[in-house]
């Protein structure tokens, strides 16, 4: 066996403790911190109301309205206005029982979901909304807004964008007449 030395010692401790300061000179990677989303659901409505826009040039048909569902749809604005979201979903809600395939109760109900905070329930509304409506007009950009909106809400970046592209393949020209 070798002899300790003051000599023989030295040279570890002098790597250890370059390794230590060496340790602390690194940092943790920085924490990658994810912006916060403070769009507020009224702000997510005002987005679709926005995108769907007053348009003269625009052929827009609507169809005749059942008294019983046209009095619910009332029923509901007035409730919405009056911040009772719940009463206003019901009131939708017993509205799509009657006409579960109009477009244009399914996007009222998508807009009140958005309202909620249901993310993907107004989504859900507004997909079945696309499914059986108008391919075109204002109605078809609230149902992609609206859609659009939900998945932003949701994280979901990528898909909102193509949702926000179909939004321009809603605008078709009515006939110019001369």
């Amino acid at each position: 066996m070798m002899p300790m030395t003051i000599r023989s010692l030295f040279q570890p401790l002098v790597l250890s403790g370059l390794s230590l300061a060496l340790a602390a000179c690194v940092s943790s990677a920085p924490q990658v911190v994810k912006p916060v989303d403070t769009t507020t659901p009224a702000q997510r409505l005002a987005a679709v109301e926005a995108a769907a826009g007053p348009d003269d040039k625009e052929l827009s048909v609507q169809p005749l309205r059942d008294s019983q569902v046209e009095d619910l749809r009332q029923t509901a604005l007035t409730q919405r206005k009056a911040s009772d979201l719940a009463g206003a979903a019901g009131s939708l809600d017993q509205a799509l029982q009657i006409v579960a395939g109009d477009p244009s109760v399914l996007q009222e109900r998508a807009e009140l979901a958005l309202l909620q905070g249901q993310w993907a329930e107004a989504e859900t509304f507004a997909r079945k909304a696309v499914d059986l409506g108008s391919k075109t007009g204002p109605l078809c950009r609230r149902h992609w807004a609206t859609i659009e909106q939900a998945r932003l809400a949701r994280g979901e970046k990528e898909n909102a964008v193509s949702a926000h592209a179909q939004i321009e393949g809603c605008t078709v020209p009515g006939i110019k007449r001369y």
